[in-house]
């Protein structure tokens, strides 16, 4: 059974400091989303627009060591239904796994699209070893939407004690996160760009 937290109030999204920051972190993600998914229509059609722009989610749900991407389910969940963010984290680990099992097994061509999805389609290629960017990415992941439910059952940063409790290790796998892949980034553009370093 899902454990259920008391709802917060519309009101206090607006006046308490750390609920506020959560609300304006929600609308700025919205923003980037629906600016990125209009740029991307522009350039492939509507439809291939609003795929490319669900891989694209699923590739920040699964290479980035923080939680917005799972943020923009997770939040409007929790305000509307109390459901824990890490709940509705898990799940869309599961939703993002399955749209990228589909895709990589059915329509491989959309990871030619964008430089993002063809960089994420070597990642998952190579198991070995870029298969751990996806689990710093998780554990980076699974920590900052820890803090994400923090923020909403405070109401002040003062009172965050996991936040506090917890940074530096967050920001050990955000920083070992960073090394690996700017590595796995300049040596994947330097292969598009077909350069090739002999080390």
């Amino acid at each position: 059974m899902l454990k259920r937290q008391n709802k917060p109030k519309l009101s206090t999204l607006l006046t308490h400091e750390t609920k506020k920051h959560s609300l304006i972190r929600f609308l700025g993600l919205i923003i980037i989303v629906v600016a990125y998914f209009i740029f991307i229509s522009m350039k492939l059609g509507t439809e291939a627009g609003i795929y490319v722009t669900i891989m694209t989610w699923t590739f920040f749900i699964f290479c980035t060591p923080i939680a917005d991407a799972g943020f923009l389910l997770a939040f409007p969940v929790r305000i509307l239904i109390g459901i824990r963010m890490m709940y509705t984290q898990l799940f869309a680990f599961v939703i993002a796994f399955a749209i990228d099992w589909y895709a990589f097994f059915y329509t491989p061509a959309i990871y030619k699209t964008t430089l993002i999805l063809d960089l994420f389609h070597k990642i998952i290629s190579e198991p070995y070893p870029l298969w751990g960017i996806v689990l710093l990415s998780l554990l980076g992941t699974l920590l900052s939407i820890y803090f994400g439910d923090e923020l909403i059952d405070v109401s002040s940063h003062s009172q965050r004690e996991k936040y506090h409790k917890h940074l530096k290790k967050y920001q050990i796998i955000v920083f070992v996160f960073l090394i690996a892949f700017t590595i796995i980034l300049y040596n994947f553009l330097l292969k598009q760009l077909g350069v090739n370093i002999p080390l």
